[in-house]
């Protein structure tokens, strides 16, 4: 068998944890697919016989089932990159007892197939929603405000001074914002936004109570909402119901001049149909923090000066990444312990 040492994924070896006297060597093994935040890894080796990749190397499904098998793991903590088929869920070691998932996203996770497998899968719920809301407001103001195309300006050295009509945007307050998906993080976004004086409308399967409505116009057919939507967000889970919600059909349904926010999952938009939208202005302009296929996201986008583009950001703090790893932990350190895991999903 290999050792963890020959594997891509590097074992703490310079831990006071890992010297036989510690114990360490009859602790379970965990597999970490990804490199994660260095207080969430210092955490995994104190804890367990930790594999880090140092490197940060993107694996296959089918790559991480292997390394599993070949390192022994009792547990991976894998991130929402990692495509994690029925194959690869079917190749893990049977030793390994949960799937910890540094997300709240489980979509990138065969959730029948670790079912039929007895796996138990986890997510972090909760922990970066006020980090993702404000990423759907900076987004908001970025793309209202042509912030992009008038950074690209200065970086280029191709300001030339203030004149009145330079860079006119739009301007958000006492504009109608739809929010499709009023969870955690689209309630943490209507409160950021009624900050600025809009007004909110939102669909959600189930309308919310009153204390949580806030005065917000509940539409239970969500095309019903896009006529009066000013600005459109998006926070909705990946499925294959949602693949392409917002389509040409529905793009027509907005008011001209629109403005969309994504910070939901790539897939639940057409690019093709928001491209084709941006360019004849029909949408005003985009904020788009995640993309279908990212990184590699339609090569239509990059060209835009109405597109203001995000790496998928939307969690990406110091204390929202601790706390997303923390609590994978915690969820392993509850499956190893034989108690149900807080966050279970499968």
């Amino acid at each position: 068998m290999t050792s963890p040492a020959e594997l891509p994924f590097a074992a703490q070896s310079d831990s006071p944890a890992s010297s036989p006297a510690s114990g360490q060597a009859s602790r379970p093994v965990l597999l970490l697919t990804r490199r994660l935040p260095d207080a969430v890894e210092a955490r995994a080796s104190r804890d367990y016989r930790a594999l880090l990749n140092p490197e940060d190397r993107a694996f296959s499904g089918a790559e991480i089932a292997a390394r599993a098998a070949e390192a022994g793991a009792d547990a991976v903590l894998c991130c929402a990159g990692d495509r994690l088929d029925a194959g690869a869920i079917a190749a893990l070691p049977e030793r390994v007892r949960v799937l910890a998932t540094f997300s709240v996203g489980t979509d990138h996770i065969d959730l029948e197939a670790a079912r039929a497998r007895g796996l138990t899968v986890t997510n972090t719920p909760d922990v970066l929603t006020d980090a993702t809301a404000d990423i759907a407001l900076l987004l908001l103001l970025g793309a209202a405000r042509r912030a992009s195309e008038g950074e690209r300006m200065i970086r280029a050295n191709a300001w030339t001074g203030w004149t009145p009509t330079q860079l006119m945007g739009t301007h958000v307050g006492g504009k109608r914002l739809g929010i499709v998906g009023m969870g955690r993080i689209g309630q943490a976004v209507a409160a950021r936004a009624r900050a600025f004086g809009m007004t909110i409308h939102y669909s959600n399967r189930r309308r919310l109570a009153p204390e949580l409505e806030l005065g917000a116009i509940y539409h239970a057919d969500p095309e019903a909402m896009l006529p009066v939507c000013d600005v459109l967000s998006l926070h909705f889970p990946a499925t294959a119901e949602t693949r392409h919600w917002l389509n040409a059909e529905r793009i027509e349904l907005l008011p001209p001049g629109a403005i969309l926010i994504n910070t939901a999952r790539g897939s639940v938009v057409d690019d093709d149909a928001v491209i084709d939208a941006l360019k004849a202005g029909w949408l005003a302009s985009a904020g788009l923090d995640v993309f279908e296929n990212e990184p590699n996201l339609h090569p239509g986008y990059r060209d835009l000066p109405n597109a203001f583009l995000l790496p998928h950001l939307g969690s990406a703090t110091v204390e929202t990444r601790n706390a997303m790893g923390f609590k994978a932990l915690d969820n392993i350190d509850a499956v190893m312990a034989g108690r149900e895991a807080p966050d279970r999903v499968v």
